[in-house]
C-alpha cells in the first residue's frame, strides 16, 4: 500500500465529512463496527470526538509601535479596531466559527453565540 492509498484511508474526504454534517438522523456515539469488505463511503464521525481543539475568543485587534509596548504598565489603555457593541468573533483552531455575544456564567465570561457560520461553509474551509 503506497502514501497516498495509505492518507486516503486514514483521513476522511471532506466531501465524506459534509455529507455526514448534512445527515438529518443523529450521529451514534458508540464504535462503528468495520468489516474488511466495508466500502469507504459509509464512515461516521465517532473517530473525532476526542479530537482537542483550541477555541479563542478575539474582542478586537490593535497595532502598536514597539516603544508604546514598552511604556505600557497598569492602567494603560489600548483602543481596538472593533466599536464597543460589536459581536465578538468565536474562532476554532484560528478558524472562524461563530460571532457571539459577552455574557457572565457564575464568576466567570462566557460567550453567547448569535451568528454560526454555516456547517457547509465551515467544512468548504477545512482544507484552507
Amino acid at each position: 500500500m503506497d502514501s497516498n492509498e495509505l492518507q486516503n484511508n486514514s483521513r476522511p474526504k471532506p466531501e465524506e465529512i459534509k455529507e455526514l454534517l448534512e445527515e438529518d438522523q443523529p450521529v451514534s456515539r458508540s464504535p462503528k463496527k468495520s468489516g474488511a469488505g466495508e466500502s469507504g463511503g459509509s464512515r461516521n464521525l465517532n473517530f473525532l470526538y476526542d479530537v482537542p481543539l483550541q477555541i479563542s475568543v478575539e474582542v478586537g485587534r490593535a497595532n502598536i509601535l514597539l516603544k508604546d509596548l514598552l511604556k505600557m504598565g497598569e492602567g494603560y489603555v489600548i483602543e481596538l479596531n472593533k466599536p464597543a457593541g460589536e459581536p465578538l468573533d468565536l474562532y476554532v483552531n484560528s478558524r472562524l466559527i461563530a460571532k457571539g455575544e459577552a455574557v457572565m456564567v457564575g464568576d466567570k465570561f462566557g460567550i453567547r453565540l448569535i451568528d454560526v457560520v454555516s456547517a457547509a461553509d465551515r467544512v468548504e474551509n477545512l482544507g484552507k
